[in-house]
C-alpha cells in the first residue's frame, strides 16, 4: 500500500462517518504549492463555499500558497464567506492529511474567525 493509497483510505474512513451524521463538512486538500478548503453541503452534492491559494485575492497577499501563512489566510477566508452564507457550524474534514501544520493553521484561523466544528 502507498502512501497515496493510506491517506485516501483515512479519508474515505473520515468521509463515511461525516455522511452519516449527514451535517456540512469543511474538505481540506493540499499540495506542495497550494492548499484549497471547500464547505460542502450535509447531502454532499453541493459546494457551499470555497477558497484557495489560487484566487487573485490571496495571491495579492501571500507571497508562496504552500506555507503556513497562507493555510491561515485560506482559514479566514474560508469562515468568512461561509458566515456571509449563513454557515456556522461544520465538521472538520482533513482529507487523511495529519492534523499539523498547514491544515492546523487552515482550522485554526477558521475557528478564530467564527467557524465552529
Amino acid at each position: 500500500m502507498t502512501i497515496a493509497d493510506s491517506r485516501l483510505r483515512r479519508a474515505r474512513k473520515t468521509r463515511a462517518k461525516i455522511s452519516e451524521l449527514k451535517v456540512t463538512r469543511l474538505s481540506v486538500h493540499r499540495t506542495n504549492t497550494h492548499i484549497y478548503a471547500q464547505i460542502i453541503d450535509g447531502a454532499g452534492e453541493k459546494v457551499l463555499v470555497s477558497a484557495s491559494t489560487l484566487e487573485k485575492e490571496v495571491r495579492t497577499k501571500v507571497k508562496n500558497g504552500g506555507n503556513i501563512a497562507a493555510a491561515a489566510a485560506i482559514g479566514k477566508r474560508i469562515a468568512e464567506k461561509a458566515k456571509a452564507a449563513g454557515i456556522e457550524k461544520v465538521a472538520f474534514d482533513r482529507s487523511g492529511f495529519r492534523y499539523h501544520g498547514r491544515v492546523k493553521a487552515l482550522a485554526d484561523a477558521a475557528r478564530e474567525h467564527g467557524l465552529n466544528f
